[in-house]
């Protein structure tokens, strides 16, 4: 988890609400997808790309194996993002 222990036990509790594998969550890499989409594209967009990640790995069989392909695509394409201009 994050080392965070408010952060570690919401985690935990939406883990539980939805019924999710903490096993298959890797919550740094998710915050590091919001992290690179916010900084590189802007702030609203960290929503929006996790969101996305979750959503093609789950079109994609889900896993740890598929969200961590689709959150290294997302980060890639964020960190490739040229800052300010729409694409």
């Amino acid at each position: 988890m994050t080392g965070d222990s408010v952060l570690d036990a919401w985690v935990a509790a939406l883990a539980k609400k939805l019924d999710v594998d903490l096993g298959d969550l890797d919550v740094q890499a998710i915050l590091d997808v919001a992290r690179d989409a916010a900084h590189n594209v802007m702030r609203p967009g960290a929503p929006i790309a996790t969101f996305m990640v979750g959503y093609a790995s789950a079109t994609r069989g889900g896993g740890p194996e598929a969200i961590a392909a689709a959150g290294e695509a997302v980060s890639a394409a964020a960190l490739a993002w040229p800052q300010g201009t729409p694409q």
